[in-house]
């Protein structure tokens, strides 16, 4: 395969915005754990390998178990999550590949259950971000670990 463009590097104005919004999601009330999740289970559902490789990162530095991170592609029939967490996963899953009938009255009262209203947009918002970055970032296929020791996922242990 042919190496393709560095999209931080051609459009890095975008990219300084696009972080500033990573960085304002960051300091919602949701929480390291609702945002490795929600941001893992997207890339897994978008087949981003960059981005994979640094949430699990990002995952274990936050503390999260080995163990539950093999288990997000299968939250469904796992019992390691808890109700708030499987709202935030399928909140992200139904954002992520939206149904031709939109978004269903169910799935919406299930999760404004678990989260408060400014919890939910910041939660859509954050599911918006993870997305978008795994677009470009299956666009243009950075390597993964690539940025480990610039971002410090070094700190992971997990090259």
């Amino acid at each position: 395969m042919s190496q393709r463009l560095d999209y931080m590097q051609q459009s890095p104005d975008m990219v300084k915005k696009f972080m500033e919004l990573n960085a304002l999601i960051r300091k919602s009330t949701l929480g390291d754990t609702i945002h490795d999740l929600v941001n893992i289970r997207a890339s897994q559902l978008n087949g981003c390998a960059f981005c994979i490789d640094m949430h699990h990162k990002e995952a274990t530095i936050h503390g999260e178990r080995a163990l539950r991170l093999y288990h997000v592609a299968v939250w469904r029939e796992s019992k390691l999550f808890e109700p708030r967490e499987r709202a935030a996963l399928a909140w992200t899953e139904a954002l992520t590949q939206i149904p031709a009938d939109g978004i269903p009255d169910e799935l919406y009262e299930r999760v404004r259950g678990q989260f408060s209203e400014k919890e939910l947009s910041d939660l859509t918002f954050l599911v918006m971000c993870i997305n978008a970055w795994n677009r470009a970032n299956v666009a243009f296929l950075p390597t993964p670990g690539a940025f480990d020791k610039a971002w410090g996922l070094d700190k992971a242990g997990l090259s």
